[in-house]
């Protein structure tokens, strides 16, 4: 497998596609959603083999459920990418427009920004989620799954690779690196001359590694603590149905709840109340010692918290849980462990909510939502690239506006004077 071979294939691709129609991209991704419905069964059997290996090798539920497809999940990925359809192509669109004095008039228009590459672990539907928004925004791609999900992401693009050329689409509009030795990563972050970005989605360590490492500008994200905090003024009985399911519901998922915050004022009445729906879910409480002394007697799966733990994105039946004065020290706490995620307040008091959202730095704040909420689907992204917690250029869900740069376009008629 040669790289340079495939930067140069994959930037001829982006130069077709940035002037390819929008129905011809649209036509594309209905045959990637009829395909995958069409071959479920073979892609269901490869990632059998990867569960198989996954389970075999000791891999924790949390990691095995990312991993992990279904029919259901099969389904909404094949609707992710038939909303994307329905979304409007931003190739094109003019971001603003004005008449200078000299008669010149002046616009930014919006272009795809060339080859991205992205480095995922553990997560087949990135897979196709990166195909899809990246052919809408004639993007090419280059990908690069896990060795854990490789026969699921074989037969994944085997879909796509057939969608392209039923589409006519060239072939290199998206192609995937099938060695599993690192060393390709290595190259991928190097390959400058034909990579525009790099987005990788996974921990921290891989983000790490793709920083230190690209000499291609990489978009950071998809990890971080997500807390929430739930306030002396929080209507008890409805903030337990908000952390019941920013906690359980999906665990695995980077926009889980990892720390939990509980106003001083309310938290024995409020913590005993949780514990009966944490032990239902077998949720290991990890409290600090204002927490553990009102849990302890009462939670099945109980520990005190030791250093480290408040800065651990959990992806596990596992919740980080402390006492604190008020918002203030909320507040305090997320700018002391990585609140660059996702991050809500519980509350009825207005002022209380517009201090944590306005203090809060993370991608994505919410007033009495769960955080489960930060998803290119449930933001009418129609899927997602990746969910940036970087201040430059895009934060949060990455759709397809985010896939895209703009260019200055200047008209000026034959009278025009410089």
């Amino acid at each position: 497998m040669n790289l340079e071979i495939m930067g140069q294939a994959a930037q001829q691709a982006a130069f077709e596609l940035a002037t390819t129609a929008t129905s011809i991209k649209n036509t594309a991704l209905a045959i990637i959603a009829d395909e995958l419905e069409a071959n479920q069964a073979a892609i269901l059997a490869a990632n059998k083999q990867d569960t198989d290996a996954a389970v075999a090798s000791g891999m924790s539920d949390a990691l095995i459920d990312r991993l992990l497809l279904n029919d259901e999940r099969i389904c909404a990925i094949a609707n992710d990418v038939r909303n994307v359809i329905n979304l409007n192509d931003p190739v094109g669109a003019e971001l603003d427009s004005r008449v200078l004095e000299n008669g010149m008039r002046l616009s930014r228009r919006r272009v795809p920004l060339g080859v991205v590459g992205v480095i995922y672990e553990a997560r087949p539907n990135v897979t196709i989620d990166i195909a899809a928004l990246c052919l809408k925004t004639g993007n090419a791609s280059i990908l690069r799954g896990g060795r854990e999900t490789f026969h699921s992401n074989m037969a994944l693009v085997k879909v796509i690779q057939s969608a392209l050329a039923k589409a006519g689409l060239p072939a290199a509009s998206v192609q995937y690196i099938e060695q599993p030795d690192r060393e390709y990563v290595s190259q991928l972050l190097k390959l400058d001359q034909y990579v525009d970005m790099i987005i990788p989605r996974g921990g921290a360590g891989l983000h790490k590694m793709c920083k230190e490492n690209s000499t291609i500008p990489v978009i950071i994200g998809g990890f971080g603590i997500s807390h929430m905090y739930v306030d002396d003024s929080a209507d008890l009985s409805r903030s337990l149905d908000v952390v019941e399911n920013a906690k359980v519901q999906r665990p695995s998922a980077c926009n889980s709840l990892d720390t939990l915050l509980v106003n001083e004022q309310i938290a024995a009445t409020f913590l005993p109340r949780l514990v009966e729906r944490m032990n239902k879910a077998q949720v290991t409480l990890v409290a600090d010692d204002a927490a553990f002394n009102l849990l302890e007697g009462k939670a099945s799966l109980l520990r005190k918290a030791e250093a480290g733990d408040f800065d651990t994105e959990w992806l596990s039946y596992t919740l980080g849980v402390k006492v604190v004065a008020d918002v203030d020290e909320a507040i305090a706490h997320m700018r002391k462990h990585n609140a660059s995620h996702s991050d809500s307040i519980l509350t009825n008091n207005i002022q209380a909510a517009e201090r944590f959202v306005n203090a809060a730095g993370s991608a994505a704040v919410y007033v009495n939502a769960s955080t489960r909420f930060t998803d290119g689907a449930q933001f009418g992204l129609g899927a997602e690239v990746a969910v940036s917690t970087q201040k430059l250029h895009a934060r949060g869900p990455m759709g397809l506006e985010e896939l895209t740069s703009y260019k200055w376009v200047g008209i000026a008629d034959y009278l025009s004077r410089p």
